[in-house]
């Protein structure tokens, strides 16, 4: 399970190992906030391989698993669990060592509750966004969305979809036909990057997508697709659907409902000195 933790409002791509019961995260994010570097991915090169020179293969033997990067594909990360990241924290000299063990403990044992509860992953995710600023009614649309999306992927699971790859080939479709972009030409257009595209959706745009993998999902129930081929079919019409529906309320409206507006914090403008 893909996840996006947040330390400081900085996001640390993550995934949940269901068999070993622990979390991975992307050590290039957690090199990039622990120290502030302009080039995190050359960092890590550089400090990587002087561990190894140095026999510390408790770090440098991290495994790699496929992340979501800032193209919106999906590509090989070095990720490490815990202690691996304990174990990085020690190389690193960074006033947010502490801080960030600290963060680390925490996010175990909220997983191992959530385990337990799954209703407080819910009550966490929503708890986030509303740090971030975001309005009780578009938290409520998000997490809505989000069940949606949640009943197609297992529809695919089913159907014998493979995860990561295949699921993003679908959702792509899906979204270049209700949209008209692809997600990463989306993206762009909001000026993101590592960025979660649905956390940076307007209200409209979110209910477009959740109609879209809705109508999705019950096309493909409705002619028992199996497989790639036949649920790219029906990824394509469910997206149709929230094309037309699109197409109809921008002619009543005169408004696009694809747009660029995102919640990144504004652009510092750089004041010359008089």
């Amino acid at each position: 399970m893909s996840n996006i933790k947040l330390f400081e409002n900085r996001q640390i791509r993550s995934v949940w190992d269901e068999a070993e019961e622990k979390w991975y995260f992307s050590i290039i994010d957690v090199v990039a906030i622990l120290t502030g570097s302009p080039d995190p991915r050359n960092y890590w090169k550089v400090l990587k391989h002087r561990l190894s020179k140095e026999g510390n293969e408790t770090v440098t033997n991290c495994n790699q698993l496929k992340l979501v990067a800032e193209d919106g594909k999906l590509r090989e990360t070095d990720v490490g669990d815990v202690e691996q990241l304990f174990r990085l924290i020690q190389s690193i000299p960074s006033p947010k060592a502490e801080p960030f063990k600290q963060w680390l403990a925490k996010v175990g044992y909220e997983r191992m509750q959530e385990i337990a509860n799954p209703e407080q992953s819910l009550d966490r995710a929503r708890e986030n966004w509303q740090k971030l600023g975001r309005s009780e009614k578009w938290v409520q649309q998000r997490m809505t969305g989000q069940e949606t999306r949640n009943k197609l992927t297992d529809y695919w699971k089913d159907a014998g979809i493979k995860e990561n790859d295949e699921f993003a080939l679908l959702t792509n479709i899906i979204h270049q036909e209700w949209t008209g972009l692809t997600v990463k030409k989306h993206k762009d257009l909001k000026g993101l990057k590592s960025q979660n595209l649905r956390d940076h959706m307007s209200e409209a745009e979110l209910i477009f997508t959740a109609l879209a993998e809705l109508s999705t999902r019950q096309i493909a129930e409705t002619e028992e697709a199996k497989g790639l081929q036949q649920n790219a079919k029906a990824s394509k019409k469910g997206g149709a659907v929230a094309k037309n529906a699109r197409k109809e309320l921008e002619s009543k409206t005169g408004k696009s409902v694809v747009t660029g507006e995102n919640f990144l914090p504004p652009k510092k403008e750089n004041k010359k000195l008089k």
